[in-house]
């Protein structure tokens, strides 16, 4: 059967699969048996293959790995564990935006904390939407039962919306910036996501619990791992159900 997750990763990249077996110092055949008849590579191969297409082994070859290897490649995928989001260091915080040079992504309700805890969010979003990096920011629509029925699952009723009116007020001067998105999502979320390259903050949501208080989990991406990829995946949904924060210059 054919590998199409693999043809389509190499589609994405832009790459042929004779440059890829060039990459590799292997014969271009062996690169188009691994394409149209689906024969899984060597290891080595395999975390090579993944790593230049940037996806993750378990996604390309589902069927490569023991389940008992792949738990273990999940459990080497966790960083550190926070008890709350309050935990997270601001230094922490800093050094993921400071170092990202592909992607950041945030999916949250309101997030309202980081624009609040670094001053020169925007100043610094801005500068890595110029210098390339693609920046999308997905906030709850504030007029959403999703958003409602949150801010009654927190206790706080209505000011879950208000607190995402804010942020947007917060987010506006990045309307017109190069390479940053501002987006409204309505759907329900478990986790509020936090996305710099190959590391992402998982901030639990705990019912009951404003989403400050709930823990968080540190995630630095493996190859051959599936569950930073897992939470990627999740990202993507939203954001293609989301929709522009701003139309024709006004927030929405």
């Amino acid at each position: 059967m054919a590998n199409d997750r693999l043809r389509d990763a190499l589609l994405r990249q832009s790459l042929t699969p004779a440059e890829l077996a060039e990459e590799l110092h292997v014969d271009a055949k062996t690169v188009e048996r691994w394409i149209t008849v689906g024969r899984v590579p060597y290891a080595r191969h395999r975390h090579k293959v993944a790593a230049r297409l940037q996806q993750s082994e378990g996604y390309l070859w589902p069927d490569a790995l023991p389940a008992d290897r792949v738990a273990e490649i999940a459990t080497s995928e966790i960083v550190q564990v926070f008890p709350s989001r309050a935990a997270v260091s601001r230094d922490l915080w800093r050094r993921l935006l400071d170092d990202a040079t592909q992607r950041i992504g945030v999916l949250v309700y309101s997030g309202l904390f980081l624009p609040e805890q670094h001053p020169r969010l925007n100043a610094t979003l801005r500068e890595k939407g110029r210098a390339g990096v693609t920046v999308r920011l997905v906030l709850g629509d504030p007029d959403s039962a999703q958003v409602a029925e949150r801010g009654r699952d927190e206790g706080i009723d209505d000011a879950l919306a208000s607190k995402i009116r804010n942020v947007l007020v917060h987010y506006a001067p990045l309307r017109r910036a190069s390479g940053v998105e501002v987006r409204l999502h309505a759907t329900t979320l478990y986790n509020s996501l936090y996305w710099f390259d190959d590391e992402m903050l998982v901030n639990t949501h705990v019912y009951g619990l404003p989403a400050g208080h709930a823990p968080v989990l540190h995630l630095r991406r493996l190859s051959a791992g599936e569950l930073f990829d897992a939470y990627i995946e999740s990202f993507e949904r939203v954001w293609a159900r989301s929709r522009p924060a701003w139309v024709s210059g006004a927030a929405a």
